[in-house]
C-alpha cells in the first residue's frame, strides 16, 4: 500500500503543481478561457495513460507464464527507470519549473496559439501519468495485496489532488523541496526493492542464470503474514532471503541514489544587477 500511495501522491503533486501553475498564470493574465484548452490536454493524457496500462494488463494475462515473467521483467526495468528519471529530473528543476512553465505559457499567449496550451497540459500529465501506470503495474505485480496497493494508489491520488487545488487556491503551504527530497529517499528503496524484483523474475523467464545462492537470511526482520513484514517489504523493497544477484543490485542501486537525494545542493549566489535603477527594463505586458 505505501509504495503505490508513494507513487501516486509525488507523481500526482508533480502534474498537479504543474498544471496549477498554467492555470494560475492565466487567470492572472485574466485569460480564464484558454483553461478550457488546458483541460482538454489533460483528458487526453489521462486517457491515453489508462488505455496503456490496460493494453499490457490484457497482453499480460495472454501470454504464457514464462513469457509473463519476461513481461513482468520488463515493466518492472522500465518502471526503475521511470522512478529514477522523475528523481533526478525533479532535483534539478525544482527551483525553476515555475518561471519556466510561466514562459511558456506567456510565449503560447502572445501567439495566440492554443495548441500550445494543449500540448503543455498534455505532455506534463502524459509523462507524470505514463511513468505512474508502468509502476502501478510493476508494483501489482510484485504485491502480495492488490487490494491494498490499489487502495494505496487511490488515496495518493486523492491527496494529491487536494494539494493541488490547495496550492492552485493559495490555502496550502508546501515546502516543495523538503518533500520532494523525503519522498525522492523513499522512491528510491522502492525501485531497489523493483529492481531486485526483476532479477528474481528474469530468473524465472531463465534470462539470467547464475549468483542464485542465498545472500542473507534476512527472516528474522522481514516476517513473512506480520504487518512489519508486509512494511518492511513494501517500504524498503526488503525479502526474506534474498539470493546474490538480487542483493546486489539492490545495494548498488539503493546507496550511490541515497546519496544523491540527500546530498546538499549547491547554493547559488544571489544574482546582482548591475544596470542603474533608471535604465532598468521594464517587461512588457502581455496581450489579453
Amino acid at each position: 500500500m505505501i509504495p503505490s500511495f508513494v507513487v501516486t501522491l509525488r507523481e500526482g503533486v508533480e502534474a498537479s503543481l504543474i498544471i496549477g501553475i498554467v492555470a494560475a498564470f492565466l487567470v492572472r493574465q485574466g485569460r480564464g478561457d484558454a483553461l478550457r484548452q488546458v483541460w482538454i490536454g489533460v483528458g487526453i493524457a489521462v486517457a491515453l495513460c489508462v488505455a496503456v496500462a490496460v493494453g499490457l494488463r490484457i497482453a499480460g494475462n495472454e501470454l504464457p507464464e514464462k513469457e509473463q515473467e519476461g513481461l513482468a521483467t520488463v515493466i518492472a526495468l522500465v518502471a526503475v527507470g521511470a522512478i529514477t528519471y522523475m528523481i533526478v529530473w525533479m532535483r534539478g528543476h525544482a527551483g525553476s519549473i515555475k518561471s519556466a512553465l510561466e514562459g511558456d505559457a506567456a510565449a503560447a499567449l502572445a501567439a495566440g496559439s492554443a495548441t500550445a496550451l494543449v500540448a503543455m497540459a498534455f505532455l506534463a500529465v502524459l509523462r507524470e501519468g505514463f511513468e505512474t501506470s508502468v509502476f502501478l503495474l510493476a508494483a501489482f505485480q510484485d504485491a502480495s495485496d492488490p487490494l491494498a496497493a490499489g487502495a494505496g494508489a487511490v488515496l495518493g491520488l486523492l491527496v494529491a489532488i487536494a494539494i493541488g487545488l490547495g496550492l492552485y487556491r493559495g490555502g496550502v503551504k508546501l515546502n516543495l523541496g523538503r518533500f520532494f527530497r523525503v519522498t525522492g529517499v523513499i522512491l528510491v528503496f522502492v525501485a531497489a526493492g523493483l529492481l531486485a524484483s526483476a532479477a528474481h523474475t528474469a530468473e524465472e523467464a531463465g534470462w539470467i542464470s547464475g549468483l542464485q545462492g542465498q545472500a542473507v537470511d534476512l527472516s528474522w526482520l522481514v516476517k513473512e503474514g506480520t504487518a512489519s513484514g508486509s512494511l518492511l517489504t513494501g517500504m524498503l523493497g526488503l525479502r526474506p532471503e534474498p539470493n546474490v544477484i538480487e542483493a546486489l543490485l539492490y545495494v548498488l542501486y539503493a546507496v550511490p541514489m541515497t546519496l544523491y537525494v540527500l546530498w546538499p545542493e549547491r547554493q547559488r549566489a544571489p544574482r546582482r544587477d548591475s544596470e542603474p535603477e533608471g535604465r532598468r527594463s521594464v517587461p512588457a505586458k502581455l496581450p489579453a
